[in-house]
């Protein structure tokens, strides 16, 4: 049992990894994008000020109120409602990534003085290490870029046109 096991599991881990990955990849612009347009001055001193544990406690509010709406979303998906299930899902993910990046962020230093949550990240990153490691993450990378280079060519070729198009008016 534990042979069929150990694979499935190795696999749901790469899954889900995969997953945030993406979801990452779209939520770290949106963060950073808060980060330059609010600055949250008196939010950020106070989240700060907190001790570790405190810390600990909000980092994981985001995740305890979001986390449940992925059974929801996928209520909606299986009555039929595809698009509101997709558009909670995202919706709840990206808002769970960029609030846990942002606090994560603030609080890390505080946050690694907590021995289970310094050995969860150890653990976290070993295995996101060995995920990028692979060879299926290594194409899906260059898939991924690949797209993104098509979608900057086509978005550049389009606002071309466009200015083409402006300017032929005037």
């Amino acid at each position: 049992m534990k042979r069929i096991l150990k694979p499935v599991t190795y696999v749901l881990a790469a899954i889900y990894f995969l997953v945030d990955a993406v979801f990452m990849a779209v939520a770290h612009p949106i963060s950073r994008w808060l980060e330059r347009h609010f600055e949250f001055k008196r939010l950020r001193a106070w989240i700060k000020s907190l001790p570790p544990y405190p810390s600990l406690a909000l980092f994981s509010v985001p995740v305890i109120i979001l986390e449940p709406i992925k059974p929801l979303a996928a209520y909606l998906v299986a009555t039929g409602q595809f698009l509101s299930g997709a558009a909670a899902f995202i919706g709840c993910e990206l808002l769970k990534l960029v609030l846990v990046e942002r606090l994560f962020h603030l609080t890390r230093d505080k946050l690694m003085r907590i021995p289970a949550f310094a050995w969860a990240y150890g653990k976290f990153s070993e295995i996101k290490a060995w995920l990028q490691a692979t060879e299926a993450w290594r194409a899906i990378r260059a898939l991924s870029r690949a797209a993104k280079d098509y979608v900057l060519q086509a978005r550049a070729r389009l606002a071309g046109g466009f200015n083409r198009l402006v300017t032929s008016r005037d």
